[in-house]
């Protein structure tokens, strides 16, 4: 038996008053579970028309269920692991721009249509100066959000009322500012006229905002096994885990036309959402981003073994709380409570999260999620923090490429991963040598933006703690740092 209307008899069909773009895991799992929520606890009544912003998608599955899916979500709830799942139902209908540009015109048309949600992916958001009006479709995502907002400027002859909010997710800073910074550069280079623009300036709302939620996907593996627990095929079964966090800057009176956190969702509405987007980049990112290499020449695999391990789990931790947050400028018990629940999302059972894969880019994810939680404790305390420090320290032999005699498969711009190999193929087991090592890698500015030998201590003491992990091995280095 199929999942689709037919087969849910609590079907409801909704209003299309929102618009979105894109129909993959993360979306389903996080904006359309919550307005699934909003319409049965807040009377919402939104119902979600979903257009695939690429050729290849999911539009044609999700029609054929009648735009309905199950949402598992398992972890840590309460203190407890706990599984559960439910049947979201908001979506109305798919639409691929490359096959039905004319009905995705048409959307624009619909008077009740108030909010646009996208997901496109960090490189989404972006001009392309190939778009033109007449393509159907454009290329990009902003040329064919621009061409439906022209079509519903003209249908409603300008009408002020009859303008948007936009709420974008992806994952990128300022999103929202971005987005309608690209819609007018396409409007210049499409010359269209001068009322258009004064419209998508004053008649519409851009919304900056930042999402977080793991959301793995398709349960392949065990696909069916859940067919048999739910009674029903379903090919849009998606897992999350039960943390969320939506943070939306914007308007005040936003809040009120989108009410999520009347219903207890633990979405934020603010006047800047720097403070948030800054306590989740250093504390989950960061934490992510200085425990891998760490842990993974301790001879760990998953994030979940790391902070379930007695002295990498406490290294994890206390870097955490001893290190990064001191920098931050949210209330202590807000910081403290955030970095609880990142350890609780970590420990997931349901989520076998591979540290190699996280170790995708590491240089480049150091230098935006970790350095600057060190160069801020430096600056209010005076001193280097030594967990931070010795993760560096780490991320440097981490990159020789080897753990216990085996390769590490690293993952990174072609020219860091040559400086390393170049530089780790001289060494001759010296600490002289390793500092020459760390020295030349600390003083790569394409990486850290500036030259960090000049950081007082800082190519000193990465080295102390390099040259420990060469000599003595990963465990015996990080039980002498944990004294």
């Amino acid at each position: 038996m199929q999942l689709n209307k037919t087969t849910y008899k609590e079907y409801k069909e909704y209003p299309e008053k929102i618009l979105q773009f894109g129909e993959g895991n993360f979306l389903r799992a996080f904006v359309d579970w919550k307005i699934d929520k909003m319409n049965k606890e807040a009377n919402f009544n939104s119902g979600v028309v979903v257009v695939q912003p690429i050729d290849k998608g999911l539009v044609d599955m999700l029609n054929a269920q009648d735009g309905l899916y199950t949402l598992y979500l398992n972890g840590i709830k309460e203190e407890k692991v706990v599984s559960e799942h439910t049947v979201v139902n908001c979506i109305t209908r798919g639409i691929n721009t490359y096959t039905n540009y004319d009905e995705y015109l048409k959307v624009g048309e619909n008077p009740d249509l108030r909010f646009v949600i996208s997901n496109t992916t960090e490189a989404g958001i972006a001009f392309d100066e190939g778009d033109q009006l007449q393509d159907t479709p454009q290329k990009s995502f902003p040329g064919k959000l621009t061409a439906l907002l022209y079509h519903r400027y003209k249908t409603f002859d300008g009408d002020k009322n009859k303008g948007l909010i936009f709420i974008p997710c992806e994952l990128i800073d300022r999103n929202g500012d971005k987005l309608k910074e690209t819609i007018l550069r396409l409007i210049e280079l499409w010359k269209l006229e001068e009322g258009f623009k004064q419209w998508i300036e004053e008649a519409n709302t851009f919304c900056n905002s930042l999402v977080d939620r793991i959301v793995p996907g398709y349960p392949r593996e065990r696909i069916q096994e859940i067919y048999q627990e739910l009674g029903y095929e379903d090919q849009l079964v998606v897992e999350a885990e039960h943390f969320h966090l939506w943070v939306i800057e914007g308007p005040a009176w936003v809040q009120k036309e989108f009410p999520a956190n009347e219903i207890g969702l633990n979405v934020l509405f603010v006047e800047d959402m720097t403070p948030y987007r800054t306590r989740k980049v250093r504390i989950l990112n960061g934490a992510h981003t200085s425990m891998v290499p760490v842990a993974y020449l301790y001879g760990i695999d998953t994030v979940k073994e790391s902070v379930e391990d007695e002295v990498v789990g406490r290294f994890v931790k206390e870097t955490i709380f001893q290190e990064i947050i001191p920098t931050l400028d949210l209330p202590k018990e807000e910081l403290e409570s955030f970095a609880d629940a990142v350890l609780d999302r970590f420990r997931n059972p349901f989520i076998k999260h591979e540290l190699i894969s996280i170790a995708l880019n590491s240089m480049s994810k150091f230098e935006t999620r970790v350095l600057l939680s060190i160069l801020e404790y430096k600056a209010r305390k005076e001193i280097l923090p030594q967990k931070l420090i010795f993760s560096l320290a780490a991320l440097i032999v981490f990159y020789k490429g080897e753990r216990d005699g085996q390769a590490i498969p690293l993952a990174d711009d072609a020219d860091i991963l040559n400086q390393s190999r170049e530089l780790w193929k001289g060494y001759d087991g010296s600490e002289g040598y390793l500092e020459h090592i760390v020295t030349t890698i600390l003083a790569n500015e394409k990486i850290w933006k500036k030259d960090l030998n000049q950081v007082e201590g800082l190519t000193k003491l990465v080295t102390k703690y390099a040259f420990a992990i060469e000599k003595q091995g990963m465990k015996a280095a990080l039980q002498e740092v944990m004294k």
